[in-house]
């Protein structure tokens, strides 16, 4: 088989042997993207209704794969983001987004204590003015990414916010944000599979009072 593969390969010109094993190297390519495609799934998606808010619970399952963990380690934060629409359903028309409420979540490696540091804020965290509600530190990555994956009671509107007599949807989103990346990363993560890191779940408000 190899003899009659070499034999074909004489007979070609050069450029098109060139685009033969181009070819190859790009399938090769592809194999290993898939095999480090990230999962992602909700296991966990409940609303209820605590006093005068509305507090969501989620857990979003996933795995970091092997081109976001170097870079972890390498000192390059990553950042999620948690978002949650609520929308008014109307008959005569679209659905009218009545609340929005977000929560971005930066994960960082600090290489001098070899901890790993999560920051949390209501919107975009910058270095020159984190606007961060929440600073925790751990000790290993799973324990870290444990508390981006869990968000529970997370208050996303008031009860006032809404005319509760009406029927409401709401859409939960989850995801990696690839354009806080530096920009490097950003330009070399265009297209990867193993960067892709999102969900998106909907139901209806249906509110449990919380116990």
């Amino acid at each position: 088989m190899m003899a009659f593969i070499s034999r074909c390969l004489k007979k070609l010109r050069p450029d098109l042997i060139r685009l033969f094993f181009g070819a190859c190297l790009l399938c090769g390519y592809a194999g290993v993207t898939r095999a480090e495609t990230a999962v992602t799934e909700i296991s966990v998606f409940h609303l209820e209704r605590d006093g005068d808010a509305i507090v969501l619970t989620a857990h979003v399952n996933f795995e970091l794969t092997t081109a976001v963990q170097e870079a972890l380690f390498k000192g390059v934060p990553i950042v999620f983001v948690a978002e949650a629409d609520i929308f008014r359903e109307r008959w005569y028309w679209t659905n009218k987004k009545v609340v929005n409420a977000q929560r971005h979540m930066r994960l960082a490696y600090q290489p001098l204590t070899r901890r790993w540091r999560l920051n949390v804020a209501s919107g975009l965290i910058t270095q020159a003015g984190l606007g961060v509600a929440l600073n925790q530190n751990f000790d290993v990555l799973s324990d870290a990414l444990g508390a981006v994956q869990r968000l529970s009671r997370w208050r996303i509107a008031d009860a006032t916010d809404l005319d509760l007599e009406q029927r409401h949807v709401v859409e939960f989103r989850f995801r990696m944000d690839v354009s806080q990346l530096p920009r490097p990363f950003q330009i070399g993560t265009l297209g990867q599979a193993d960067w892709n890191i999102a969900v998106t779940s909907s139901q209806p408000l249906t509110l449990d009072s919380a116990k």
